[in-house]
């Protein structure tokens, strides 16, 4: 296949596979989604998930959350784990929120980078799926199944990123990225894998990772 072709049978199979996308995170606005994707570092969104509605009922705006103490933020949050940097994160953010942004999620990645514990992934999540602006996200899957696939070289997410964009069309990037996610997690994880189960890493993947796996089937 050629890399056209590849890029092609991604997107063809990503789409018979996830027709509807499911979004990993529970949120009802932009806020409670950024609260969301800052907790879910080094965590995972069942997790999170468990603990947002607790957090939520308790301040899912920035005005509430700044009445509560960074201790009270922690003593909620802390099962999802490095709860004493994202309490004072959650904390510090939703005063500027309010300081600059009016209580508001700004639209920029500059903007929203600015703010404490986030980062470039954790802007990207919000510009896609809050504010549909397109972004590519890249996390631990993306970075796993786009190396196994021979879209990248696998040497950082900043430069996985930069070849996804170029790969992949920017009118899909949004969708792709959460396709990607749900692929990796149910087809090609990084442990259990059974590359049997994992059509695309089959029909197109890196001869070098195929030829590993078998080698450490035998």
């Amino acid at each position: 296949m050629t890399k056209k072709e590849k890029i092609e049978f991604v997107i063809n199979t990503l789409n018979n596979l996830y027709p509807e996308i499911p979004i990993p995170l529970d949120h009802t606005d932009p806020y409670t989604l950024l609260i969301a994707v800052l907790l879910s570092a080094q965590s995972t969104d069942v997790r999170v998930n468990q603990i947002t509605p607790l957090l939520f009922a308790k301040a899912d705006n920035p005005y509430d959350m700044v009445k509560l103490t960074v201790e009270e933020i922690r003593d909620i949050i802390r099962p999802v784990g490095l709860s004493p940097m994202k309490s004072k994160g959650i904390h510090g953010l939703s005063q500027i929120l309010i300081n600059k942004h009016n209580g508001e999620v700004p639209q920029t990645f500059e903007d929203l980078e600015e703010l404490p514990a986030v980062g470039h992934k954790t802007a990207s999540v919000v510009l896609s799926q809050a504010f549909g602006i397109p972004a590519f996200a890249v996390d631990t899957h993306i970075h796993r199944l786009m190396y196994r696939w021979g879209f990248t070289n696998g040497k950082n997410v900043v430069q996985t990123e930069k070849d996804a964009k170029r790969l992949f069309p920017k009118e899909i990037w949004n969708d792709l990225h959460l396709q990607i996610i749900w692929y990796g997690r149910e087809y090609s994880p990084a442990r259990g894998w059974d590359l049997d189960n994992d059509i695309i890493t089959k029909t197109i993947g890196r001869k070098s990772v195929i030829n590993d796996y078998y080698k450490k089937k035998k």
